[in-house]
């Protein structure tokens, strides 16, 4: 049986870094965001890599593209949720509406993630369900009222599926993501700050990469990434 990887969410950054790490050690990996050229481009690139756009505000079309993926690479062990856009405003700025895209994103997307994707995972000894998130998980600013409650509402989510799968020896674990990604938009934002302030995503590929190796003897449920300058 081909070991499958899906990455949900991919975008220069963390998503892409997954689907290179995940292919270089010889999964399938399939890829879904709502960008068909960006996708296609890294499948051109990329060797095991396939693009399958989804949208991933819709449940049933996670639905019916996890079922793609079965039919096509085989079950997935391995399912990262990297999906988590953000609105960053306060409680008097941001609209209704700001709060249930943010909540959509990133807890309806995982949890429609999760429910089509565990018949796959369960044809598996072992498997696993990263989700990448963000301090704003642990900490509500002011600023980020849409984001920072959907984010924690998502790490919650993850501990309850960790709770309840643990015993199938399904490894769930929340990755938070303390500090500026390394990209091209936000070194333009940011041209002053060194190399070393930027969360570099291979590093965080690294990292997940190991958490699906761990014995479950030993799993990390949540995993904090920061550089060293990084206040927290």
């Amino acid at each position: 049986m081909s070991r499958v990887c899906a990455v949900l969410g991919v975008g220069p950054g963390n998503g892409e870094a997954f689907v290179r790490r995940f292919s270089d050690e010889g999964y399938q990996v399939a890829m879904l965001a709502r960008s068909e050229d960006y996708l296609l481009d890294l499948e051109a690139s990329i060797a095991s890599a396939h693009a399958f756009p989804c949208d991933l505000m819709q449940p049933a079309q996670i639905t019916s593209v996890l079922a793609a993926i079965e039919s096509k690479l085989g079950p997935v062990s391995v399912v990262l949720y990297n999906a988590g856009g953000g609105t960053f405003k306060n409680v008097e700025q941001a609209s209704l509406e700001d709060f249930e895209a943010n909540w959509r994103i990133n807890v309806q997307g995982l949890l429609a993630a999760t429910k089509a994707a565990l018949p796959q995972l369960r044809q598996h000894d072992s498997a696993s369900i990263i989700v990448t998130s963000a301090s704003a998980a642990t900490r509500g600013r002011a600023n980020t009222a849409p984001f920072a409650s959907a984010k924690a509402a998502q790490r919650s989510l993850a501990q309850s599926l960790a709770r309840q799968l643990g015993p199938e020896k399904i490894h769930v674990a929340n990755v938070v993501i303390d500090g500026v990604v390394d990209l091209p938009r936000t070194r333009e934002m940011l041209p002053d700050k060194p190399d070393d302030f930027f969360v570099q995503p291979s590093a965080v590929a690294d990292g997940v990469w190991t958490l699906c190796q761990q014995d479950p003897s030993a799993w990390t449920q949540e995993l904090d990434i920061r550089p060293f300058g990084e206040n927290w």
